[in-house]
Parts: structure tokens; sequence; C-alpha cells
């Protein structure tokens, strides 16, 4: 490790004087043997000029394209093997063409992807070029605070740009890592080398600070090395299919980047038209002459804007209703240019929701146009210059936005069902809606003079109602919070109550993800596996032979496909997510076997069946009257050996593992397993109240008394941990009183009197 002393200024002036002659003979050598390296136990390091002249031929000015051609973003990277150039995943993008220019300028396509990682922001590049002198990568754990580095960067596509500067620290963002660097980093540096003075590099600069200068961060190299130790490639031609827009539905239009991420559509970046105008035009037919259109929308920076387009010719000529600025905007666009539109109206609503979701909805009629925003209507017009046409989303100026819940019809869109007055008024809804009244942005000058007669008891009175609105407003979030899980743990016990044939396993694994994230639309993700199947199928026509099938189906999935096992971030909840896990290529291996076996089973692929190996979930193919073939599919659908599977179980078990004579799990077994990690992670990650929530699944869904007990002595434990004593003595007078087999009773009996006392 290193010590953290630094050479004395003498000796290294000293050295300099010494060396310097001697230097520059040795570099001569070093770059005609194209290995720069062997300098590195110079007394005092290389200078920066040193540094730039020998690392020139390894810099590489890496563009991402949009699919119209046009370079929609660049970035730095650096050769680390042959034909790989290391960068920031961000500086390629996600499902576009990618070009590397080299020193002497030549420009190469990317072949594939060879290896990437969401989480820690890298990427690996593969081109057909050789004999490229690699950088050496460093410990970037030993690095010490207040060492000097030298970035080397092409910020505007400018070759060989040189600052330095020292590690100022270390910060952690998103459970990642980084290197805190005291250096300036200009835009295009993202993806070039953080190298110390002997020509090492120790990290990867990814970002910079929006506040000063001299500040920015780096993915560490011990991260890029175990990148580089297990890649995870993907051809070109695949990669550019990733989280790409179903062209079936959606036509792009102006640029920047349109993403389609289940039931999610995202854009970011500027689109080529002016005010950096992009479109999305839909292409389902538009009913006639009255319909509907809405989205829910949520905008990164709201000083751009997202919305909705009506009346397109899908091109120049449209309607558009988006927020802007916290206020909603009625535009008719007449041509490429802004002095060809017309602003019909910009008003603000007490009912729009700065920063977070909004459904914007219109109602196209044909005397007139009404605009909503979350039900409300704010905008109402007699334009009518503007007919016929497409419909679909757009985006403005350089913000990113979500779009979610598309819909398109000739009835009302609005359709939420009420709740009853009764109903109301046990949750405090009809004093809610009282305090409403004069409490608008703009109060009557009668009611302003009222307030202003005794403004230290009115301030009282409103602060007071602030608060109870507040506490009110907890509460509701509380209920609705509860009232989601309440339903989706209802149809997960109906799922997993049937026979285990008729269960749908992906449906309950999704469910799963779902009672966290209420907003996840369980039918997209089946279409995206049903779409993985169909593929799957085509490709394996006419092939009767199993295991050449299950081997296609390997290849299909993770080498062309990229699905990975998450090493960085195992315990994120994400891995355990099935809509995380096929949106980001990456999970567990318990999820990547839900994956793997629903494809297999869609796709027509027979005998294939979960193990499950304690501590690290298997997949294997047994056809009858023939040896049992295992599947890692954690590590890229590798084949693996029972004695290979037996030292991993064994390992994680700390006893001996005879996975032989381990029966297939059951699609039971396989939910329990994922609620138990996600128990487990959550537990672990944000502490024992927040895991609760999968123990009251766990118990719901118990196949038996026996292993509702063993679940409700943990929730027992958890509910001591958190404080609530009288919820574990519950849980363990349960269990007393149903006395199931395989509990030991005495010490449930014994924890009860640890409790009373």
């Amino acid at each position: 490790m290193y010590s953290g002393h630094r050479t004395p200024r003498f000796f290294t002036a000293l050295s300099r004087r010494i060396f310097a002659p001697l230097r520059r003979v040795v570099w001569v050598i070093v770059l005609l043997d194209c290995t720069p390296w062997s300098l590195e136990a110079a007394v005092g390091g290389l200078s920066t000029a040193d540094l730039a002249a020998t690392t020139k031929r390894s810099i590489a000015v890496v563009s991402h394209f949009a699919r119209d051609g046009r370079e929609d973003g660049q970035g730095t990277g650096f050769v680390v093997g042959e034909g790989l150039i290391a960068t920031s995943l961000h500086v390629i993008g996600e499902s576009r063409p990618v070009t590397v220019r080299l020193a002497d300028g030549s420009r190469h396509e990317a072949l594939s992807i060879h290896a990437w990682d969401r989480h820690a922001d890298l990427a690996v590049i593969r081109i057909a070029v050789t004999n490229l002198p690699s950088l050496p990568l460093g410990d970037s754990d030993s690095l010490a605070q207040g060492q000097e580095v030298v970035a080397i960067g092409t910020p505007l596509g400018l070759q060989q740009s040189v600052v330095e500067g020292v590690l100022s620290g270390r910060r952690t963002f998103d459970g990642v890592e980084l290197l805190q660097v005291a250096l300036p980093i200009e835009q295009g540096n993202s993806g070039g080398p953080l190298m110390d003075r002997n020509g090492r590099v120790h990290g990867v600069v990814n970002m910079k600070s929006a506040l000063t200068r001299n500040l920015g961060f780096a993915t560490p190299s011990t991260l890029l090395k175990a990148l580089l130790d297990r890649p995870n490639p993907v051809p070109m031609s695949r990669w550019l299919s990733f989280a790409s827009i179903q062209t079936n539905e959606w036509h792009p239009k102006f640029g920047a980047r349109w993403r389609q991420k289940g039931h999610r559509i995202l854009v970011d970046g500027l689109g080529n038209g002016f005010g950096g105008r992009s479109l999305l035009v839909a292409t389902r037919p538009v009913p006639a002459p009255t319909y509907e259109v809405a989205v829910t929308v949520k905008l990164d920076d709201e000083s751009g804007a997202a919305g909705l387009i009506f009346a397109s010719d899908g091109g120049d000529r449209h309607y558009g209703f988006y927020p802007t600025g916290g206020q909603l905007r009625l535009t008719r666009f007449d041509g490429p240019e802004v002095f060809s539109w017309s602003i019909l109206t910009t008003v603000p609503s007490p009912h729009y929701r700065r920063g977070e979701w909004n459904r914007v909805r219109v109602r196209v009629e044909q005397n007139r146009l009404l605009c909503f925003v979350n039900e409300e209507l704010v905008v109402e017009s007699a334009d009518k210059e503007l007919t016929g046409g497409s419909v679909g989303l757009a985006k403005f100026r350089d913000t990113s936005a979500e779009f979610r819940d598309f819909t398109l019809g000739n009835g009302s869109s609005s359709g939420v069902p009420g709740i009853s007055d009764r109903v109301a008024s046990e949750l405090g809804l009809g004093a809610i809606a009282a305090t409403k009244v004069g409490v608008e942005d703009t109060l009557k000058p009668e009611t302003w003079s009222q307030l202003l007669v005794n403004a230290a008891a009115s301030r009282q009175w409103l602060t007071t109602n602030a608060r109870e609105l507040e506490q009110a407003a907890t509460r509701l979030r509380s209920l609705a919070t509860r009232v989601h899980r309440d339903s989706i743990r209802d149809e997960l016990v109906q799922l997993m109550g049937g026979a285990e044939e008729q269960l749908d396993l992906f449906r309950a694994a999704m469910l799963i993800a779902r009672h966290d994230n209420p907003d996840l639309d369980v039918e997209s993700y089946r279409a995206q596996l049903d779409r993985l199947a169909q593929e799957m199928r085509e490709r394996i026509t006419g092939e009767t032979d199993g295991r050449k099938q299950v081997e296609n189906l390997v290849q299909f999935l993770f080498a062309e496909n990229g699905f990975h096992g998450s090493r960085h971030d195992y315990y994120d909840r994400a891995n355990s997510y099935m809509n995380d896990v096929m949106d980001d290529r990456e999970g567990l291996p318990i999820t990547l076997s839900v994956l793997f076996l629903e494809v297999a089973r869609r796709a027509g692929i027979s005998h294939v069946s979960g193990v499950p190996l304690p501590g690290h979930f298997l997949v294997k193919y047994a056809p009858p009257g023939a040896d049992e073939q295992l599947i890692d599919v954690f590590n890229g659908g590798r084949f693996i050996t029972h004695t290979e599977a037996d030292d991993i179980g064994s390992s994680a078990q700390g006893l001996p593992v005879r996975s032989e004579f381990l029966k297939p799990a059951t699609k039971r077994e396989i939910l329990n397993r994922m609620l138990t990690n996600l128990q487990s992670f959550t537990e672990r990650t944000d502490g024992p109240a927040e895991s609760l929530r999968y123990l009251d699944l766990l118990i719901a869904v118990a196949a038996d008394k026996r292993s509702a007990a063993a679940h409700r002595v943990d929730r027992s434990r958890v509910r001591f941990m958190t404080g609530d004593r009288e919820g574990a003595r519950e849980d363990l007078k349960w269990v007393l009183d149903q006395e199931p087999s395989g509990i030991d009773l005495e010490r449930v009996s014994d924890m009860i009197r640890r409790l009373d006392r």
C-alpha cells in the first residue's frame, strides 16, 4: 500500500537534474518500442509534459451518434488492451452507434461493447485496431489523499488536453465510492484517464462539479479492473436495440435521445429543431372528430418543457400542451422557427406539482381545445388553425423528461372512481377540502385586510392549519401505501394459493416488484418478455437437440443481449425487481434464473428448472435418460459441474452440499427466496423497520403453519429491534397457539418470558 508520504522537494529537484538527459534518451526508445512504462520506478515520477507525450497514442476521442447520423455527444477514451478502449458509459450512451478517433486521426466504428457497468458508469469498447500502447491500471486504493494526479482528455474533441491537480478525497455517490480530485474538468474530459506521476491509471474521469471549476470525480480503477476480468460483451447490432423505441408504435423526429423502458419513455439531449425541439409521433390512428390524448410526465429541469403534441403533420406543424417553468402552456407551431410559433396561452396552476409526476390531458372538439393538468381544466381555446393529423410527445431545450401511461381515445380518460362521503369523512377529507377555500395564491382584498387586522392571530391560525394539513397529508400518503401493498399482497396470495402448474411465475415476480413500485406496468414487461421468447423461438425452429437449444438460449441472453450478474451493487433491491433486471440487464442469480426459465418456457425449450443451491441459485437442463447440465446464469450462463456447484454451495452454507441431490425449486420456493432476499438486503442496507413489509408478505403467502411460524419468529425479532415489543409478543404467541411441527416451542416460550421481563 502507498504510505502517503510524498517525495521531498529537494530530492525530486535533484533527481530531475540527474535523470533529465537520460530520460530524453530513454523516451525515444520507449516510443519506438510502444511500451512506455519502463521508467515507472524513476525517482520523482514523470513530468506532466512527459506523461502527455508518452500517452498520446493511447488517448482517443469517443463519439456517439443519434439515429439520424448526427453526432450527439463526445468524450474521451484510453487503450486498456488489444483493441479495447475504456471510457465512461454515459459518454457512449445506450442504444447509440459509437466511433473512436485515434491520435493519428483515423476513425473506427465500435465492433462491440466489450464490457459495461451502469452503476459504476464504465464501458469498454472493442475496435478493429491492434498494436496500440495500453495504459497500465494502478491500484486506486493505494492513491493517497493529496497525491498529485494528471488527467488527459479531449474537451470539445480537442485531442490531448492535459490538467494536473491532487486527489482531494473520496466521496460515495449512489453506493459507488468515487475519487474526488482538485483539477479543472471540462465537457469532453469524461472517460479520460486519471493517472499518477508514473503513468498508472487510477481512475476514469466521469463528472465535474456544477458549482466550481476545480472539482471533479473519477471512477476508481479497481472497478475497471473487475470489469475487465469478467466482461459482458454485447455486439453492436444488439446494443443498438437496447431500450430502443418500438418503431411500430413511435417515430422519433428532430434528434434527442428517446428510449423506452417497459411502460416508460425517457428523453434527454438537445433536439435539432429550433429551441431544442424534438418529437415522438405516435403511429396509432387518431379518432375523429373528437378525441382525447393524455400522458403523465415528469421534468428533470423546469426551465425546459415536455408534454403532448396533437394535430401534427409529423414535422414542424402541430399544437403543443406542456408544463414549462412551473406553468402550463398551449402553443401552435406553424413552422420550423420561433417566428412561426404562436403561444396561445401560458397560465400558472396550483394543481401543477413541480418536480413530480403530472397528468396532462387534451380534449380536442370541433370548436374548442380543452387542456387539463391533474384532471383540472386550466386552458380552453377556440383556436382551429390545425386539424386532423397525429398525436405524440415533445420536449424542448436541454432538459430530461420521463413519460408514462400515454393514452389516446374518443372518451374521457379521467375516470377515477370516487369514494363515498362516509369514507371521506372518516379520513378527514371534508375538513381538508374546507380549508382549501381562501388559500389560493390570490386572495380577495377584503380577505387580506381581515387577516391583517390581527396579524399575530392570523399567523398562528394559518400555521396551525398548515401543520394539521401536513399531518393529514402524511397520514393519507401512509394509507395510500398501505392500500396499494395490501392489494398486491392479496393478489400474490391468490396466485400462490393455486396448483404449481397454474402459478404464473413471471407475473408473481413482477407483483413483488410492483409492491414497492406502484406505477409499474406489469403488462408492458410481459410484452417485452414475449418479444424475447418469440425471437428465441424463431432462432431454434427446426433444432431438435435440446442441449443445443439451451446453448442457443445462453448465447442469446448473455452473449447477445448482455444480461449479467450484478457484482458491484449485489445488494441493491433493483436486482430483485424483474422490471429493473430487464431494463438494466443486470440481476441476482435468482432473478436471472427466472428470466431464463420464463424465456425457455415460452420458446418451447423443455426440461429446464431452478436449482436452489445455498447462496447461489442455478438453472439445470435435465432431459430424461441423459446427464443433467448445470448453468450458472449469474456468470454469463457458464456450464459448470456438480463438483463446482458443491464448492459454491458448501462455501455459502458452511456445511458440505451435494448439488446432485437437490430437488428442482418449485415456483413458490423461488418466489419465497426472492422475498427473503429483499428482506435480508433491505434490513442490511436500510434498517429493520424498512424490511418488515417483506416479512409481512412472506407470512401472508406461507404454504403451511411451519413456514409461517418461522417467518413470524423472524418478524418478532425485527419488531423487537424497532421497539414494537407488543407486536413481537403477538407473533411469538401465535406460534405457541398454533404449535407447528419443527419449531422449538420451548425456545419460543423463553423468548416470550424475556419480552415480559
